[in-house]
């Protein structure tokens, strides 16, 4: 995708108040016309087409970037790497799965961001476990889930239950959480005031033409699918469930190889395993789907 080059990028020279500025000028996509700009890339590699996906995402980028401050990188460069790992969402994307493009390019925006991160903190400083890379990203979360707010080193209490929830020991707690105190910021913090008042990062973050009806609509139906997907998946055998979860529905899929040496058959038959339990889950939410239509315009 060459129009990478077109594409607005945060400076420390330009500043972000300008940058989120610039990106909100691009558009949101409609369903239908995100489906016909996805099939132009698909079917024709149609660079305009892959350029106007990833611009009507920046903001989405710049959102998910947002989540991963405080750990002492260049916001500018975290968002940066945010908008590469949308690029290769949509260059990946398929449209006839029937997911919006936001949902599937979170993902790719995640782990473009992480992999910049951890680049970025020498192994030595964070540990190399996968335990030890799992709470350099979750410690926060943790603390926050169990209302350890407070500044400085933990509270015994809290080092043990953060300890027992992400499988660790209370020592790396404590080595990381002083390795990542402070620097957090909040999405209520004001932006760099440039004599024109003060706004908000979350000014930058929300649309504000969002009408709240539609919004919850989203959800809903979001909320909907999750549950058809829990029904539907009831109709595959313990080895489809499983290889399918691994390898369709983790942040990290597992490799054919590795389920290959679980199953004891090859690699390629894992392939069709899975693409036979996928086609399986589709064919059965659908006919859920429909069921729950029907039911909904029987009781209308």
């Amino acid at each position: 995708m060459s129009n990478y080059a077109k594409l607005p990028a945060p400076s420390p020279e330009q500043g972000l108040t300008r940058y989120m500025q610039e990106i909100r000028k691009f558009p949101m996509l409609e369903p239908d016309e995100e489906y016909m700009l996805a099939k132009a890339w698909v079917d024709h590699e149609d660079r305009e087409a892959a350029h106007k996906m990833v611009t009507s995402h920046l903001r989405l980028a710049a959102k998910i970037a947002m989540g991963y401050r405080g750990y002492g990188l260049p916001q500018a460069e975290v968002i940066s790497e945010a908008n590469v790992g949308l690029m290769q969402a949509v260059k990946r994307f398929d449209p006839e799965k029937g997911f919006r493009l936001a949902t599937y390019a979170m993902w790719w925006i995640r782990a473009a961001i992480q992999e910049y991160i951890l680049r970025s903190w020498s192994l030595v400083k964070m540990g190399t476990t996968a335990a030890q890379k799992k709470l350099f990203f979750n410690l926060r979360k943790a603390k926050n889930r169990i209302g350890a707010l407070e500044e400085g080193d933990l509270r015994p209490e809290n080092v043990k239950t953060i300890a027992k929830n992400l499988s660790v020991t209370e020592e790396e707690v404590i080595a990381m959480n002083r390795r990542l105190s402070g620097g957090d910021a909040s999405l209520n913090a004001p932006l760099k005031s440039d004599g024109e008042g003060s706004s908000e990062w979350q000014d930058w973050l929300t649309d504000d033409d969002a009408d709240q009806a539609a919004a919850y609509a989203e959800q809903n139906e979001l909320e909907q699918r999750r549950e058809l997907l829990m029904q539907a998946m009831e109709g595959l055998n313990e080895r489809e469930k499983h290889i399918l979860t691994e390898r369709r529905l983790k942040e990290d899929p597992v490799t054919l190889e590795e389920l290959s040496k679980v199953y004891d058959v090859s690699r390629e038959r894992v392939r069709q395993i899975e693409v036979r339990a996928f086609e399986k889950l589709q064919k059965k939410m659908r006919e859920l789907a429909k069921e729950q239509g029907m039911l909904a315009s029987a009781e209308a």
